[in-house]
């Protein structure tokens, strides 16, 4: 699904065939999920292939690497560069980039020694699809700020989401929403959530999320067509049977969700501001000029 036999990857200072790349067993990384990943997307613009805030992207990467201890000697030109050069290797137009950041063999519970550098690429659909969502509210709880560095992008810290995200498909659900260690609403299992009310959008405020880029992004979009957002604490109770909400994030882009716990949102999602922020931001990926207009 992700390589095949031609696919071309860049890996150890190399562009190299996915198919013959190794890794080293005693890798930090395998052993401890001591590494540090983003994902990017590209696509197919008006104005030739572009890769959607490659800067803000490898600048959040080598935050996270400082954050846990991982060195991080590679600059963001170069990474962007390389970026596009496994997009042209490849014939990718419309393509997910994958830079991950592992460390060398280390078996002792200290900071990595050295870092090793992988960027994959591959076409990828919206990750949760296209189709309203129906979520659940996970037993799973969002790691305690207080344990570990909940703003970088650490590859250890997804066993939690693989856990909510299992849980709620398991229960015949389509995704998770994640609470705090507080109890209150925090995110999906890979995305960021608004929720409608009135005519002003809802989010999680940062302290207990990873902050994304889509979700600035569309803060971003909302402060151009002036919507309003506030950024606050929210239970699960009163989210329920508000007007709309959607999730966020570079991989599922926005997708509308339909019920929490089997509560409906009460709008309908072409009514909602999630709707008019999903064709605003599809529009400013694709660097076409907008048409998008607030619902009335």
């Amino acid at each position: 699904m992700y390589y095949n036999d031609d696919t071309i990857i860049y890996f150890n200072n190399k562009f190299v065939r996915a198919a013959d790349a190794t890794g080293n067993v005693y890798s930090q990384s395998l052993h401890y999920g001591y590494a540090v990943f983003e994902g990017i997307r590209a696509y197919k613009t008006n104005n030739g292939v572009k890769i959607f805030k490659a800067v803000e992207h490898f600048e959040r990467m080598k935050f996270s690497c400082e954050a846990v201890g991982i060195p991080y000697p590679y600059e963001t030109q170069e990474l962007i560069d390389i970026s596009y050069a496994v997009l042209e290797k490849n014939n990718f137009t419309d393509a997910y980039i994958r830079p991950l950041v592992t460390c060398t063999p280390n078996m002792q519970l200290t900071k990595g020694k050295s870092s090793e550098l992988l960027i994959a690429a591959w076409e990828w659909g919206a990750y949760l699809g296209h189709q309203l969502l129906r979520l659940v509210t996970s037993s799973v709880r969002r790691p305690n700020p207080g344990a570990f560095k909940i703003e970088a992008k650490v590859s250890g810290h997804y066993v939690n989401s693989i856990m909510a995200s299992q849980e709620a498909k398991d229960l015949g659900y389509d995704e998770a929403l994640l609470l705090d260690n507080k109890g209150f609403i925090a995110e999906g299992p890979g995305a960021n959530i608004f929720i409608e009310r009135n005519g002003v959008l809802y989010t999680p405020q940062r302290g207990n999320i990873l902050p994304g880029i889509t979700r600035a992004t569309i803060i971003e979009i909302c402060q151009e067509l002036g919507i309003q957002v506030v950024e606050t604490q929210l239970t699960p109770e009163e989210v329920k049977g508000a007007d709309g909400a959607f999730f966020c994030g570079t991989a599922a882009e926005v997708i509308g969700i339909a019920s929490l716990d089997d509560v409906p949102f009460t709008f309908a999602w072409e009514k909602t501001l999630g709707a008019v922020l999903q064709k605003a931001y599809k529009d400013k990926v694709l660097e076409r000029e907008t048409k998008t207009a607030l619902v009335a």
